[in-house]
Parts: C-alpha cells; structure tokens; sequence
C-alpha cells in the first residue's frame, strides 16, 4: 500500500520557502528530461507567495527552463484579474512577471465570469491542453486553511461531491463568495501533489489532517493523496512523529 503521504518539516517560513524552491526546482528538472512541456499548479496565500518571490530569483529562475513550463491555478476568486484578491494577480507580480515564460503558456482561470461559466471555461482549457482524458499535471501547489480547506474545497462545500468534473463554482461560506476551484480528482490525478503549510494556527487543523481520523468532509485536505507535506516547525509541532 503506497505512503498517504510524505512530511518534511523546516524551522520557519524562510527555511520552508527555501526547502520549497529547491524542490520544485529539482522536480522540474527531473521531469522535463523525460517530456517535452511541464504543468505546474500555483497556488494562493502568502506561503506560496513567499515560494514564488524564490523562484524569480537567481539561482533558481535560472535553474528552470521556463519557456517549456505551462502554468495553472487550483482555484480563483470570483473577481477581475488586477483585483488585490486575484490568485493570478499575485503570482504574476511575484514570479510570472520576472521569468521568460510564453504568455501563451499562462492559463488562467477567468474570475470575472459568472461562476458556473467561469468554470465551465476552465474546462474547455484544460480539455484543449490535455485533450478528452483526465488532465494530470506534473505538479500541484497547495496550502491548507485552518479549517482544513484546500483549493477552494471548503467543508461540507458541495464540489467535495463533485466526481465528474475537473473544475467547479463553490462557494466558500467564510468569505460569503464564489470560488472556481480544480475538483478533487483533478487534484489527485496530478504525478505530484505538494501542501506548504506555516504557522502555529494551522497546527491543530494539521494534526487531525495528517494523525486523526478520516473525516474529509470536515477536513478536505484529506481528500488530497498522496501528497508531499511541506511544513514549519510551528505548523508541525502537535505531530507525533
């Protein structure tokens, strides 16, 4: 039976940013000596923002071959593309903006949209991109929130049902608004999927997640493997092992 998932565990956030970049540097790498083009999953929230500072920096922008990477998002907020909430907002002035990256190679999804078309949307542009078949990406980004959500698969949301589609209007009940996220067999067809999680405020939800029982309907990350668990030592200090 393969390992639910594996769990590396840093000193702070910088050292967790760090550890991050060199992963995925060393992930990209390894694949694109065996295909042609590389689909990497981003993320939002400020840990994987504090990754993406790293990454359009020397040495490892320059480590990647970015003209041969396609870049995706696990989920977006209902709003324009320069609204200060936009997941692709963010990544662009972090990373995309500095690395020699095709536009065309940059597939957002379209928050300004109603939700359902919206993500009816991003469909059609991972069906252009994968073909008809189950669109597996090279690697995906994820953080996790306190209450366990991940993406925009929030507890008892009804995308956790969703078992057909790749992607999905949810809406998230924290914020009272819509969300377009990648459902969970999207997520979990992925060759890899890794969580970044910091902060002393996530280590009980991290705790249930990885050592408690199954309950992913409370918990939506469980849903997520097998997975690699990119942690601090603050986020990591209620784990057993």
């Amino acid at each position: 039976m393969p390992e639910r998932y594996r769990l590396q565990v840093v000193e702070d956030a910088d050292k967790l940013a760090l550890a991050a970049a060199q992963w995925v540097v060393l992930t990209v790498q390894a694949r694109l000596q065996e295909v042609d083009r590389f689909s990497l999953v981003l993320s939002g929230g400020s840990t994987p923002q504090a990754l993406y500072l790293l990454l359009a920096r020397y040495p490892y922008a320059n480590e990647i071959d970015w003209t041969r990477l396609h870049i995706f998002w696990g989920d977006e907020r209902c709003v324009p593309p320069e609204h200060s909430q936009s997941n692709y907002r963010m990544a662009c002035q972090a990373l995309l903006e500095h690395v020699p990256l095709p536009p065309e190679h940059i597939h957002r999804m379209r928050g300004e949209l109603p939700p359902e078309e919206a993500a009816q949307a991003y469909a059609q542009e991972l069906a252009q991109f994968f073909g008809e078949r189950q669109p597996q990406f090279d690697l995906v980004l994820l953080g996790m929130g306190a209450d366990g959500h991940t993406a925009s698969l929030f507890p008892h949301s009804a995308a956790l049902k969703e078992i057909h589609k790749w992607v999905a209007a949810n809406f998230a009940p924290s914020q009272a608004s819509w969300r377009i996220t990648l459902t969970i067999p999207a997520l979990n067809a992925a060759r890899q999927v890794a969580f970044l999680v910091s902060g002393a405020d996530k280590a009980s939800t991290l705790q249930r997640v990885l050592e408690g029982p199954y309950q992913p309907d409370e918990l939506p990350a469980q849903f997520i493997q097998p997975a690699v668990w990119l942690v601090d030592a603050a986020a990591a200090h209620l784990l057993s092992r």
